[in-house]
């Protein structure tokens, strides 16, 4: 018999706190343990204003903003899951360079988007749309 522990899990998008589907995220279990950055190597993309996607770069990247959360291996395939199609699992690397596990986006979803990386960040980009 297989037995999982808690993992760490990256994400830059609509489930970080106080954003559209965090309650999504909430509602598995997952805890929240503390803000980050990315390493200066990744390039974020808007997918129809509705989310984001991060893919990381051989130039042109940036730091992005992200949330660590701590999840229980079912809770981490129930948000797979919901992620929409496109959206995939990888390993990112921290500022301190550190890898964690992460949502990051394919190739074919940020085809043709709008790039975001100079805002930083999903919610420094949404501010901005606000306003």
């Amino acid at each position: 018999m297989l037995i999982f522990e808690d993992i760490h899990l990256t994400l830059n998008g609509t489930l970080i706190r106080e954003l559209a589907l965090n309650e999504r995220l909430i509602s598995t279990g997952a805890i929240f343990v503390c803000e980050d950055r990315t390493s200066n190597r990744y390039r974020l993309w808007s997918i129809n204003d509705e989310y984001p996607a991060m893919q990381r770069a051989a130039e042109g990247g940036n730091q992005v903003q992200v949330e660590i959360w701590q999840m229980t291996v079912t809770g981490l395939i129930q948000v797979l899951e919901m992620e929409p199609p496109g959206l995939c699992m990888g390993r990112i690397e921290l500022q301190d360079h550190d890898w964690v596990f992460g949502v990051l986006g394919e190739n074919y979803i940020c085809h043709g988007m709008k790039e975001i990386t100079h805002y930083g960040g999903w919610r420094n980009y949404q501010n901005q749309v606000k306003d």
